[in-house]
């Protein structure tokens, strides 16, 4: 497995993909990075499935 990963999202401002690098060797996180596009924060929860797959969440800043 590769320590970091590229994982594509949608952003929750402007709808637009973006990508993200996720660490792979962490295994749950939570962090803000702003939109490569709109330059809004957006929350980040990254997680794995079963098979060690990054799944990430994004949410606004806001959000619960």
């Amino acid at each position: 497995m590769n320590s970091t990963e590229t994982v594509d999202i949608q952003c929750p401002y402007c709808s637009e993909t973006v990508g993200i690098i996720v660490d792979c060797s962490v295994e749950n996180q939570s962090y803000i990075e702003d939109c490569q596009v709109c330059c809004r924060p957006i929350n980040l929860v990254v997680g794995f499935d079963k098979l060690g797959e990054p799944v990430v969440k994004a949410s606004q800043e806001d959000e619960v």
